[in-house]
């Protein structure tokens, strides 16, 4: 695995505990928001090597409660699974798992495994304008996007849905239609769209007019969400 970051502690990425982040770089995905472009393009590698992070997280596990494993596309690694179980036997921490949805035999062996404790997972679009959003080469199939959506449906995990939300790729209609996709799903977050200074597609020259959402549109987007989802907020 790639580990390219480490933020030693955050009170805002995992509900409810004080945890680390850990970015692992690669993603299969090219969003135009996305505003981690320098580990979607894979320019940070091997920073931290896994000894390193297993001893940061052991000198801490009676601090910290838990650990979130973020990207780019932590899904993409085939050694996760064997990172997480030596999370797991060296401390005992609480794992999240950061996650676009693609690999839904992994993210099922992880929750069957109990390897991980709680699931955040990227909802780009609606399914009519996934592939616009995502920006990849050649349209991907999104049956492993909706596998993903229903394992956690199942409720064998905490979860959250979210989506950054972006004036520019997003329209009113959209929500409508992710309203009806996730019904009644557990918990629903919208993120507002942020220049981070490291965003894709300023980094690709691309002409694009992609802007935030105002305050009494977020609340449209809101109304029209709880219609589907009970819990909706927004970060």
């Amino acid at each position: 695995m790639n580990f390219s970051g480490l933020n030693k502690t955050t009170l805002l990425d995992y509900p409810g505990h004080l945890a680390c982040l850990i970015f692992v770089s690669g993603c299969n995905f090219r969003c135009h928001y996305c505003h981690n472009s320098s580990l979607v393009l894979n320019e940070s590698q091997n920073i931290y090597s896994e000894e390193y992070m297993l001893d940061f997280l052991e000198k801490r596990k009676n601090i910290l409660e838990g650990v979130c494993i973020s990207g780019g596309e932590p899904t993409l690694y085939n050694d996760l699974k064997d990172f997480i179980s030596k999370i797991k036997e060296k401390t005992n921490l609480k794992v999240k798992l950061d996650t676009n949805g693609t690999n839904p035999r992994l993210l099922k062996t992880l929750i069957d495994k109990k390897l991980i404790d709680y699931v955040a997972m990227d909802i780009k679009s609606d399914i009519k304008n996934y592939n616009k959003v995502i920006n990849v080469k050649n349209a991907l199939s999104l049956d492993k996007i909706k596998e993903s959506v229903n394992i956690l449906k199942e409720n064998k995990i905490d979860y959250e849905f979210r989506t950054t939300i972006v004036k520019g790729l997003h329209d009113f209609d959209d929500f409508e239609n992710i309203g009806k996709w996730l019904k009644r799903c557990s918990n629903y977050y919208l993120q507002n769209y942020k220049d981070s200074g490291d965003i894709l597609y300023k980094r690709n020259n691309l002409d694009l007019s992609l802007s935030s959402f105002n305050e009494l549109e977020v609340i449209k987007i809101k109304e029209i969400l709880i219609k589907y989802i009970q819990n909706v907020y927004m970060r």
